[in-house]
């Protein structure tokens, strides 16, 4: 053995586009998503875990990039934050409402709050509670906002996407 690392050929499908491509084992997905795939939405920032910033979801899942293995993501669905408004061919009902809530400072933190926000929205069958909104964002941390504009940002999309819906 020499020493060579030898890279695996990973297929994976990000943002509903397949992709088959050579990742060397100790890549992580985030490493993958911004310099192989030049996905550059999920941010680099404390690369331990901590921040959320590097926020994706799997299969529908929040998890985070900086942690993961791209090699473990193999065959998986990946979504990141240029993928959000794509199913709906615009913009997601989160991303109007950031907007409306200026719930976006410097916006580092954004892309990992909206797809945290998201995987909450799906699984709700009404909106959501402000408790509940603290609970799905309690792995993203902002240094900007304070979080009150963020989470009335995700109880207003809420509401328009369950307008009609009891509460």
């Amino acid at each position: 053995m020499n020493g060579t690392v030898r890279a695996a050929l990973v297929r994976l499908t990000v943002n509903d586009r397949e992709h088959a491509i050579a990742v060397e084992p100790h890549r992580t997905l985030l490493e993958v998503l911004r310099y192989q795939l030049d996905l550059i939405g999920s941010k680099q920032g404390c690369d331990k875990g901590d921040c959320g910033a590097c926020t994706v979801q799997i299969d529908g899942t929040p998890q985070l990039s900086c942690l993961t293995l791209a090699t473990a993501v193999a065959g998986r669905r990946v979504t990141t934050v240029e993928g959000l408004g794509q199913c709906a061919g615009g913009c997601h009902p989160l991303q109007d409402a950031f907007d409306r809530h200026d719930a976006a400072q410097c916006g580092f933190c954004t892309p990992g709050i909206l797809l945290s926000a998201e995987a909450l929205l799906r699984r709700a069958a009404r909106p959501v509670t402000d408790t509940e909104v603290r609970e799905a964002l309690a792995g993203n941390l902002c240094r900007c906002t304070g979080y009150t504009k963020i989470i009335d940002a995700v109880i207003d999309a809420s509401r328009t996407m369950f307008a009609g819906a009891a509460e």
